[in-house]
């Protein structure tokens, strides 16, 4: 395989990661050739029946070229987190491997595979009341005073987080309030557990402007001559409306737009914009990854 900049292993799990329109599937397929291989989506919105178009589901000539497991196998209705994907990608890793094939994970949501190859760190769940006040406090006296709060309490996680990151700072205040305990508490004794899996991470580089333009063009394809309109109208007539894959970047837009709250001169506008910071984040997700960095241009090559 002298395309690749390493050798493969059988002790690895190989896992193809990396921001949105980055060519993360057309890698997977190519390695997936090459090796005997079949995918296992790490994608919080590929996983649910009927999120065609906006979640860039593998086509069925893809499909062809190579199996996809965890791809359309959730009802909207029916919420997916990490640890329910962590344990079934876990069978579907040992089916994989069982026929003498080679598993690999390919998705944009890193918290799955981080799950995955990591486990979890034992803090508890949401809880939709906690939850529910924070946000009320952040309406009150804005995402800075919760940080504040936060660095009263976890100061390590707070410096870790930027004061605009209300998500995880969120996140870290409800483990303290459910606990007792901080999160970098949580975190440190997770991080001295050996991980679930020998892991090798790939993605794909791609200079910010050429990606940004990738998700320009995506976003183009998919509301003009792609149907991603028409998916999400029907999705909203079948009840499916106020789901969670529903407010997720791209269809909440579109969920807008059909709803008439964003015009359509507007729409590829407001898609792009919320596609790009997203893509954002998972580069911040992927920052402190050992990543094997693939060309481009080795793309059209091997896919």
């Amino acid at each position: 395989m002298s395309w690749l900049p390493f050798e493969p292993s059988v002790e690895e799990l190989l896992c193809v990661v990396g921001p949105t329109a980055t060519g993360k599937t057309e890698l997977v397929i190519g390695l997936c050739e090459e090796l005997g291989g079949e995918v296992i989506s790490a994608d919080s919105v590929q996983v649910y029946r009927g999120f065609d178009v906006g979640s860039g589901k593998p086509t069925a000539q893809e499909l062809v070229r190579a199996r996809h497991h965890l791809v359309d196998v959730q009802d909207p209705l029916e919420p997916m987190d990490a640890s329910v994907w962590a344990q079934r990608a876990e069978e579907a890793i040992a089916e994989v491997r069982a026929r003498g094939r080679v598993p690999i994970v390919c998705g944009g949501t890193f918290l799955w595979v981080k799950a995955l190859v990591e486990g979890l760190s034992g803090a508890p769940g949401a809880d939709p009341g906690i939850r529910e006040r924070l946000r009320a406090q952040v309406a009150q006296h804005g995402t800075a005073w919760l940080h504040e709060r936060l660095r009263a309490v976890d100061v390590v996680t707070a410096e870790r987080l930027s004061p605009n990151d209300l998500v995880r700072i969120e996140r870290a205040l409800e483990v303290w309030e459910q606990t007792g305990r901080p999160l970098s508490d949580w975190h440190a004794e997770h991080r001295s557990r050996p991980p679930r899996h020998r892991a090798r991470y790939l993605a794909v580089r791609w200079d910010r402007a050429e990606q940004d333009r990738r998700i320009e063009q995506r976003a183009r394809v998919w509301l003009t001559g792609g149907g991603w309109v028409e998916e999400v109208r029907g999705l909203i007539a079948r009840g499916y409306g106020a789901t969670r894959p529903m407010g997720l970047v791209g269809y909440r837009e579109v969920r807008e737009h059909v709803e008439g709250r964003l015009s359509g001169g507007e729409l590829e506008g407001a898609v792009v914009r919320s596609t790009r910071i997203y893509a954002r984040r998972q580069r911040t997700w992927i920052r402190d990854v050992p990543l094997v960095w693939i060309d481009p241009s080795l793309l059209g090559k091997r896919c």
